[in-house]
């Protein structure tokens, strides 16, 4: 496989970035906050919708379903640390249970693959005690979103979906990011708005409490503006990645560079080994674990565990 980085451009002096005034204002009403979340949104579209920015979506989007993941798990009173959400998802063997962390994140990473405006797969993943009322939750969001802007949409699919069952955040947060996806126009949900949330504002907003839906909203423009940090950070990790891969003379070297543009944590032994994973190509464990530890060596992945076994890789921050 050959890797050509010149036709894209994804210098962090070239890629779309939010203006000073954006990031620097307070988010004091509002209309403040609608206006700024509308300039956020245009950058993210940019960088998520043309390829020449250079920004890995998929890598995006998985990494962003393990933010997400975290949050939720805090919004559900679980407060499990991302490594450990991590870990119990890439490290369970085939067949095992992942546990309560484990599919927290498969629920969002396969958040992360739905196509908006298809409800029956929304509805599949949400479940049977909730399948029957997501096509009103998403009516309830879109339509604010038509009449006030995508940010105000996310705040009424949340507050509709938490009005009929305060325990349902990652079904809120959810939906809130299909609202999101359809309002922009992308072709699959990326799980953006939950990065920010807290459970307080959450449960102001069911309440009606003073100041509630500003707060919330604030909170999603936030989680705006640090996905369009991380997107344009993944695009300059991911070039580097592109530039040193034609030095790469392992075998099947070119199938585990897309890995790792596409997955934000690798596991050599399971996901490299005896097979590159979405290949037939075969790779040895002792040729996998060399391979990642080059890449360090290179600069452009690290090891995110820490540990001397059981090891994961990735050039996500």
């Amino acid at each position: 496989m050959t890797y050509q980085s010149a036709p894209i451009s994804n210098d962090l002096n070239t890629l779309p970035q939010l203006p000073g005034w954006v990031i620097s204002g307070r988010a004091e009403t509002l209309e403040t906050v609608a206006f700024r979340s509308g300039a956020a949104l245009s950058v993210l579209d940019q960088l998520v919708g043309d390829p020449r920015h250079g920004v890995p979506v998929k890598l995006l989007a998985n990494r962003l379903a393990l933010n997400a993941a975290t949050t939720t798990s805090k919004l559900e009173g679980r407060l499990a640390r991302e490594a450990d959400i991590r870990d119990a998802y890439h490290l369970t063997p085939p067949g095992e249970a992942r546990g309560p962390d484990g599919d927290l994140l498969a629920f969002w990473r396969d958040g992360g693959r739905l196509r908006p405006n298809v409800t029956g797969e929304i509805a599949d993943l949400v479940g049977a005690e909730y399948a029957s009322e997501v096509g009103v939750w998403l009516d309830a969001g879109l339509e604010r979103a038509r009449t006030h802007g995508p940010l105000s949409g996310c705040v009424a699919a949340l507050r509709a979906v938490l009005e009929a069952d305060d325990r349902a955040e990652r079904v809120a947060c959810l939906l809130s990011d299909s609202v999101l996806a359809r309002a922009v126009n992308w072709k699959t949900v990326l799980p953006v708005t939950a990065r920010r949330l807290k459970k307080a504002a959450l449960r102001d907003l069911t309440a009606d409490g003073q100041g509630a839906n500003l707060a919330v909203q604030a909170q999603i423009l936030e989680s705006f503006e640090e996905t369009i940090r991380l997107a344009r950070d993944l695009a300059r990790r991911a070039d580097a990645l592109r530039v040193i891969a034609p030095k790469l003379r392992a075998k099947g070297s070119g199938a585990a560079v897309d890995l790792f543009l596409t997955e934000d944590a690798v596991a050599p032994a399971s996901m490299l080994s005896p097979c590159i994973r979405g290949n037939t190509i075969p790779m040895t464990d002792r040729a996998a674990r060399r391979f990642c530890e080059r890449l360090v060596e290179l600069g452009v992945a690290r090891e995110l565990t820490g540990r001397s076994t059981f090891r994961l890789y990735g050039i996500a921050p």
